[in-house]
């Protein structure tokens, strides 16, 4: 793409970026709080392509005067600064246009959510089960090295160790963006804990990550709602299995069931409940999305469809290895400690060189 058609297309950014600034300020906008947020959302996205876009031009009118002054200047310190400049702006201009052309790529709205993360033990009985909780804290090393807070929602525990079933809120910057790469079906090659023979086994789990519902992003009718409570189980104390502080919503037109039994306050799971029965609703909405764009997207197959397998942690080798992008990486141990924002980082180059075809730019 030449500079002037990068510039043209900037050009109607700066246009529209003008015009949203002056919208967010507009008494009339802000009393209407879903468009406020909305167009707050869209004023932060202009604002990060509004300054690559400032460095742009500066280096492109720097360019030009560089070679202005190499084509006539005779004195020699200046030709000499005036050809460093150049030589370093050449150089650092290809990274700024691709900077720009994914920026100018629309970001995916729902990248910026918190987000609700189910681990699920697959085929593999109570193998299955202990990877389950092997994966969970992998999620949980890395979600705390991005100082993210995740609490549990609710879980199912295996009978030899790790879960049957885990619910997770994640919440933070750019939960979704990230952790989205994740659903699917990951499997594990080991020799299980319970394997007299030595011999390995194949078991599974599988991982789902939901954007968190906003309050505006879905109207949940009450009176669509219905709520039993009930005793919590598990540890935490005397208070477990004597008060009724465990919730389970029903949400009648879906069929959608939540529980919540980790607050020790019935209003608190309730209020975490409800997050989450939002979220599952919505999710279902988004997942016609999901449907639409991984025809298109390899890196996105795992979203899409829930039942693709994903990834392989195969443990005598002491490798992992990403199927969607043949990526196959030799730590392991270091993976499995929640090391996995290489894998991550990968995905996300993928998907962008994926998007940028998509765009035309």
């Amino acid at each position: 793409m030449s500079d002037n058609v990068l510039l043209s297309k900037l050009e109607g950014v700066f246009i529209r970026f003008k015009e949203v600034s002056q919208l967010i300020t507009d008494p009339e906008v802000m009393g209407d709080m879903k468009r406020f947020v909305k167009l707050s959302k869209e004023y932060k996205e202009l604002d990060l392509v509004d300054s690559a876009a400032r460095e742009y031009r500066n280096a492109l009118e720097t360019i030009a005067e560089s070679k202005e002054i190499l084509a006539t200047e005779s004195d020699e310190e200046l030709r000499e600064m005036a050809k460093m400049e150049l030589e370093e702006l050449e150089e650092r201009l290809p990274e700024m246009e691709q900077n720009i052309k994914l920026l100018l790529v629309p970001a995916d709205p729902e990248d910026s959510k918190n987000a609700i993360l189910e681990i699920r033990a697959g085929a593999g009985g109570d193998e299955a089960s202990i990877f389950a909780g092997d994966l969970y804290r992998m999620y949980t090393k890395f979600c705390e090295s991005k100082g993210w807070k995740v609490s549990m929602s609710s879980c199912s525990e295996g009978t030899s160790g790790g879960y049957k079933e885990v619910v997770l809120n994640v919440t933070g910057a750019n939960v979704y963006g990230v952790l989205k790469y994740e659903s699917g079906v990951h499997r594990v090659q080991r020799v299980p804990q319970t394997e007299t023979q030595g011999r390995v086994h194949t078991s599974a789990a599988s991982v789902a990550v939901l954007p968190e519902a906003e309050e505006f992003d879905i109207d949940v009718k009450e009176s669509d709602i219905r709520k039993d409570t009930y005793c919590s189980s598990g540890p935490g104390g005397q208070s477990v299995n004597t008060t009724y502080s465990a919730i389970r919503l029903t949400h009648i037109p879906t069929g959608i069931v939540v529980t919540c039994q980790d607050q020790k306050s019935q209003l608190k799971n309730l209020a975490k409940a409800m997050i989450e029965l939002r979220s599952r609703i919505y999710a279902m909405e988004h997942q016609k999305y999901l449907d639409e764009i991984s025809s298109k997207r390899k890196t996105m197959v795992s979203t899409g469809d829930r039942s693709a397998k994903i990834r392989t942690y195969n443990y005598p080798q002491g490798r992992v290895t990403d199927h969607r992008i043949n990526l196959t990486l030799y730590n392991l141990s270091a993976i499995m400690d929640g090391d996995i924002q290489e894998i991550i980082d990968k995905l996300q180059v993928e998907e962008n060189a994926e998007r940028l075809k998509e765009s035309g730019l």
